[in-house]
């Protein structure tokens, strides 16, 4: 068990970190609202984690009952699909871009809906919960509806603690980012070796 949750939260740590458009919704907005705003922004977020967990943990669990042939399928899958991301971000461009011009200020309930919103309508997420989750799983042969919520469990807590500490030093990041062009470099390549590594590590 040990095994398995170490690695993946390593790499669910270094992907969080990684500059996706959640990390930077929520550092804009603590830029621009302050850091209760970052701090409600990030609660909607983490919560949607909550919908795409129970989506991915109900729907592979039943297939692995099904088959452990369906479930070889889904893993190489999740292996081609994790490549394919690395691909992406080696096609993108290495500059973050932290705008907030015409950003409006937002209620509590806002910010929070807001962010929830964005993670639960968004089946990229779903997609990569179900590239990411069943190659960690510790013991097919056991619940595994409970393992599923065991990594999203982990992988909420440690975006709740990344995004709230973004929220919180909101100000210092932005500068260090807006000073440091190598910054977005070196987070693009740190995130390609993490999808590739992921993915070898899924199949092998």
């Amino acid at each position: 068990m040990i095994a398995q949750l170490v690695p993946f939260l390593t790499a669910s740590i270094i992907l969080t970190i990684s500059p996706g458009p959640d990390i930077i919704y929520v550092l804009v907005q603590s830029i621009a609202n302050g850091r209760k705003a970052g701090i409600m922004t990030t609660i909607g977020l983490v919560s949607g984690i909550l919908i795409h967990t129970s989506l991915v943990a109900f729907g592979v669990s039943a297939i692995i009952k099904e088959s452990e042939s369906f479930f070889l399928a889904i893993r190489i899958f999740g292996a081609v699909y994790l490549f394919y991301l690395a691909f992406k971000v080696y096609s993108a461009e290495s500059r973050i871009s932290l705008s907030n011009r015409a950003l409006p200020e937002k209620s509590n309930l806002s910010l929070f809906k807001t962010g929830f919103i964005m993670n639960v309508l968004n089946p990229k997420v779903t997609i990569f919960f179900l590239a990411f989750f069943p190659g960690f799983l510790w013991d097919t042969g056991e619940d595994t509806v409970l393992q599923f919520y065991t990594l999203g469990g982990l992988f909420m807590l440690q975006a709740l603690l990344i995004f709230g500490m973004v929220a919180m030093l909101a100000g210092r990041i932005s500068g260090y980012l807006n000073s440091h062009s190598a910054s977005g470099r070196i987070l693009k390549w740190l995130q390609i070796f993490v999808f590739l590594g992921i993915g070898l590590f899924i199949l092998f």
